[in-house]
């Protein structure tokens, strides 16, 4: 997607993302002050992931495949103020053999509070062996690229 250059805050637009959901804020999530404690970003990011991993037409979820968190880094560009909701931007940055690198944005009020880079390996349940994207999976998720 042409839209996302760099990760510089003034082109970070969440319209720029190829998947986009929003999640309400929630009163337990603060740090007492009325900002959102930053250890439940990972699971925005998580939403926002689960939004096109099980997307209907996702084509990788094959019986006894699962995708895991291989990585996740989480840059920390401002705070998220309770009450509200979170809009969560998701598109993939690339795609490799048995992995998946998604790049992510958290906005509230359009402005961007943290960005995110996590990669996902795709593995057999009963062993956990990395198992190879279909070239049909590389495609659909090539079409969500940032």
């Amino acid at each position: 997607m042409s839209g996302i250059k760099s990760e510089k805050k003034a082109e970070l637009l969440f319209e720029n993302f190829p998947s986009r959901i929003s999640d309400t804020l929630r009163r337990r999530d603060t740090a007492g002050h009325g900002h959102v404690n930053n250890v439940v970003f990972p699971s925005y990011c998580d939403n926002g992931r689960a939004n096109v991993i099980y997307d209907p037409e996702y084509v990788a979820l094959t019986p006894g495949l699962v995708l895991f968190v291989a990585r996740l880094a989480i840059d920390y560009r401002a705070e998220l103020f309770w009450p509200g909701t979170v809009e969560i931007g998701t598109g993939i940055r690339s795609v490799g053999r048995t992995s998946v690198t998604f790049f992510q944005g958290l906005f509230q009020n359009g402005k961007c509070a943290a960005t995110a880079e996590t990669v996902l390996v795709q593995v057999e349940m009963e062993t956990s062996a990395k198992v190879p994207f279909t070239a049909e999976t590389r495609d659909w998720l090539l079409k969500r690229a940032v």
